[in-house]
């Protein structure tokens, strides 16, 4: 797994280990923090040791820059520049009454096109010319400055800029996310992606990765769309760069270089696990063996905020104030605006991107790698016939019932009462606590759970959209390697109106070894998903019943060396240190290139061929006899 979130970085479990930051022993906390401030650029590390950014030593920057750190990740006050004072720049619509006719002069290509008819232009020289407008009403857009309503964010840790790791120009931030978080995956996973790629038919590789709404910065189609009517020039990267699917397209053109499946499954908040639904089908179908998935989402611009503020979706200022009873937000106010399960008055909007490799078991056996869990399946229902297009409705209790009956299967019926746990979507609306607390009590009184642990990490990073499951299947990760269910800090008390009857809500981090945990999502639209992802242990138990314990004792053999090749890229990682796989132009083919026969493509590059043999289910027709 690799990304990045408001919490860091996703590989080594850095941005888990920061949503349970005080139940770690002291020296995971010190590494957590020194990893952050690295990845802030808040100091730098050589041979000699930690030093900032003018070379002056730094003796202890887990003590001296923890509460920069702290203050600086999770869910904060907003930093983008757009969002603070004097306010956001717009325009406001004026009819101005002229008392008598202006003049002014305008360099000569800012005239409209089509000047209005009773304007008056006179040549001063090449450049500038001289306008006249006579008395009268005169349509215009004055500049403005509107102060933002929606304050609080989750925005990646202060200073940590992924466009200036790689060679990027002009791309939107959600696929500079992508490229990291792909690239970080890579690194993670102690696999050397070249070795990997010539053991397989170029074929049986597949990319399945996008967002919920696709680039709207102004490198994307935001950009785009208010080309016109903010005097701006359109360019030739906007529109193809804004497209939902691009991260999956730059991670085959860019990154992995990869021939084989690809796409992107949008589903609102849904999104992660369509696309991890996608890589599953695939191999359990046989038809790849190796699939990179992901989501890659970069929200945070005036215009989505507002859009989804003027629906009621999020915690704006005036809430927060209300819920409290203030005058004023401070920033601490700020870091508590998403409060899953509580009171509440709506989402706090978040960037992050968040890739997973998944490999068939005799595969993974075979290379050796580092297994972080499984994921057996995902389960997708729509709501049916509803009153809002936006509100949820009934088939997250179909998606969540055929997720636990998949795990009582496959590991019993104790494992599934006792040894499972929720990640709930819990976006912090009034609105989603209740409704998805009742799926959650309804399913586990239909199953005959009492204590049901419930983690809603949103808490901490906020909403990604699109990339929210990702995060949520990050920490599940997290919760299996430390034995930690991350608890939900905002969570004064359970509001009234949530269904808690057989769930377990706590406000810090609890100790737990878990078996399964369940990926619950529900997006706009009646997207609902539910993922079963299984421990490594319990993975491990599935493998070696499945092949053999031989099998699994040479596997283990085999991952030691995975595993030093993985420690030696986290440590640099966890030292600032990133060079984001980007290979622009290099290796780029043909069709002349290619050898090309009935049955077979070879492309050069890649030790397997393309088979052009394909399953026919049909039957065949006997050629008709020429008579």
């Amino acid at each position: 797994m690799g990304g990045i979130n408001p919490a860091g970085r996703t590989s080594g479990h850095q941005a888990f280990r920061r949503t349970v930051l005080d139940a770690l022993p002291a020296d995971q906390q010190r590494q957590t923090l020194e990893g952050l401030a690295a990845l802030m650029r808040l100091v730098e590390h050589s041979e000699k040791g930690w030093h900032d950014s003018q070379g002056q030593p730094v003796d202890d920057p887990a003590q001296s820059l923890r509460d920069q750190v702290l203050n600086h990740t999770l869910i904060r006050r907003n930093e983008d520049p757009r969002f603070l004072d004097p306010g956001m720049p717009s325009n406001r619509q004026a009819s101005m009454q002229l008392a008598e006719p202006i003049r002014f002069t305008l360099r000569r290509r800012q005239l409209p096109e089509n000047l209005p008819v009773d304007w008056q232009v006179r040549d001063i020289d090449a450049h500038e010319v001289e306008v006249s407008v006579p008395a009268g009403v005169l349509e215009v857009l004055l500049p403005d400055a509107q102060l933002p309503k929606v304050r609080a964010a989750a925005q990646l840790p202060s200073g940590f800029d992924p466009a200036s790791l790689y060679r990027s120009v002009h791309h939107p931030r959600g696929l500079s996310l992508a490229v990291f978080g792909a690239s970080d995956c890579l690194g993670a996973s102690g696999l050397s992606w070249e070795t990997l790629r010539q053991q397989l038919n170029p074929d049986h590789i597949a990319v399945y990765a996008g967002n919920s709404i696709g680039q709207l910065d102004d490198q994307g189609w935001g950009g785009l769309l208010k080309s016109l009517v903010s005097g701006q020039r359109a360019t030739s990267k906007q529109m193809p760069l804004g497209y939902g699917q691009m991260p999956a397209d730059f991670l085959n053109a860019y990154v992995l270089g990869s021939v084989g499946g690809t796409g992107a499954a949008l589903g609102a908040c849904a999104s992660f696990l369509y696309n991890l639904r996608l890589g599953i089908d695939d191999i359990r179908a046989g038809r790849r063996r190796v699939v990179m998935v992901g989501t890659a989402d970069a929200p945070i611009t005036p215009e989505i905020i507002e859009g989804f503020r003027s629906m009621g979706a999020l915690a704006d200022d005036a809430g927060l104030k209300a819920l409290d009873a203030l005058e004023l937000l401070t920033d601490s106010d700020y870091q508590r605006a998403c409060r899953p399960f509580a009171r509440n008055c709506g989402f706090t909007m978040a960037e992050a991107s968040q890739f997973v490799l998944l490999m068939d078991d005799a595969l993974a056996l075979e290379v050796g790698a580092d297994i972080l869990g499984a994921v057996p399946d995902v389960f997708v229902n729509a709501d049916g016939y509803k009153r809002s297009i936006s509100a949820p409705g009934i088939g997250n209790y179909i998606t969540l019932g055929k997720a636990t009956a998949l795990v009582r299967d496959m590991l019993g019926e104790k494992a599934l009462k006792e040894r499972s746990f929720l990640h709930a979507h819990g976006t912090s609306t009034p609105k989603n606590r209740t409704t998805e607390s009742h799926v959650f009590d309804e399913i586990a009184r239909a199953n005959g759970i009492n204590d049901w642990p419930v983690v809603a990490v949103k808490a901490f990073i906020g909403h990604s959209q699109g990339s929210a499951a990702g995060d949520q299947l990050a920490s599940a990760l997290g919760s299996f390697a430390h034995d930690l269910l991350p608890g939900i800090p905002t969570l004064d008390a359970v509001a009234d109106d949530v269904y808690a009857e057989r769930l377990r809500f706590s406000q810090t981090a609890q100790t737990f070894r878990a078996d399964a945990a369940f990926i619950n999502a529900k997006g706009f639209g009646g997207n609902n998903a539910t993922g079963v992802v299984l421990s490594p242990a319990v993975t491990e138990r599935l493998l070696t019943q499945r092949h053999g314990a031989a099998a699994v004792s040479a596997w283990k053999t085999r991952r030691e060396t995975t595993r030093e090749v993985a420690a030696r890229y986290l440590a640099q990682a966890d030292h600032g240190h990133y060079a984001p796989r980007y290979q622009f132009g290099e290796a780029v083919l043909e069709g002349p290139e290619l050898d090309i026969h009935a049955d077979r493509i070879h492309i050069p590059g890649y030790a397997q061929a393309v088979s052009l043999t394909s399953d026919n289910p049909f039957g065949r027709l006997d050629e008709e006899s020429e008579e």
